[in-house]
């Protein structure tokens, strides 16, 4: 979970957002956000992004409203709460380390009611185990994701992510690049930052399905993530 320090991070965040000028608006808003499946992740979107529109409500019927203090609030503009859609491919480097599980979906979607769940396949964690995903591997996922990504309808797009995910994605462009601006590409991700990125190659062109993760072949694992009960009967 977040530490008081990781939501005042985001907090702040939203803060800068909310002042950000984007899409002709004195603010930053997006049509979708994309989170991967860990607690930490959909707690720090829920911190930036708030309210989410509930899954299946057609934008035009959301009430929300702009971020306070802004033109388009005092002016009454509606501005609809962002999809909140969870992604099993952007999830942290999974395997070995107990922070990189996931707790059962059943679990999290009771905890974040208007995050939308309905891709995710599995309810327990099939893919953390305790052989660690290779670096290779990571990197095909991170391609496969952002295949995905590519072929999205929507212009304006947030991913709520891990550093490792981001290394490993970013770390497959940029050869031509200046000494100076791949480093700045490919460097570690720090906590809450934001990076923005503009995709350029026109959507998914051939129209080809992209390809489901599926889970690795290997022996059942042998680490568990708890749950918020079994978290809440430890004592010091």
């Amino acid at each position: 979970r977040l530490s008081p320090e990781g939501i005042r991070q985001a907090k702040q965040l939203r803060e800068i957002l909310a002042h950000r000028p984007s899409g002709g608006r004195s603010f930053t808003a997006f049509d979708l956000v994309i989170v991967s499946p860990l607690t930490r992740a959909c707690e720090t979107a829920k911190h930036i992004f708030g309210r989410a529109r509930k899954p299946g409500l057609p934008s035009f019927l959301d009430p929300g409203r702009a971020p306070p203090g802004t033109v388009e609030h005092k002016a009454e503009i509606p501005v609809p709460a962002p999809r909140i859609l969870i992604r099993e491919e952007c999830r942290e480097r999974y395997g070995r380390f107990v922070c990189d599980g996931r707790r059962s979906i059943r679990e999290i979607a009771a905890e974040f009611p208007d995050f939308d769940f309905s891709e995710i396949a599995h309810d327990q964690d099939v893919f953390h185990g305790d052989k660690r995903e290779s670096d290779e591997e990571c990197q095909n996922r991170s391609m496969k994701f952002l295949e995905w990504l590519n072929s999205r309808p929507e212009k304006c797009i947030a991913v709520v992510t891990h550093s490792s995910f981001l290394l490993h994605l970013f770390g497959q462009f940029g050869k031509n690049l200046k000494i100076e601006d791949k480093d700045s590409l490919q460097r570690v991700a720090g906590n809450c930052e934001l990076r923005s990125v503009v995709l350029c190659s026109h959507g998914n062109k051939e129209g080809k399905d992209i390809e489901p993760m599926n889970p690795p072949q290997c022996a059942d694992s042998t680490i568990r993530v708890p749950s918020c009960g079994s978290l809440a009967g430890l004592t010091n």
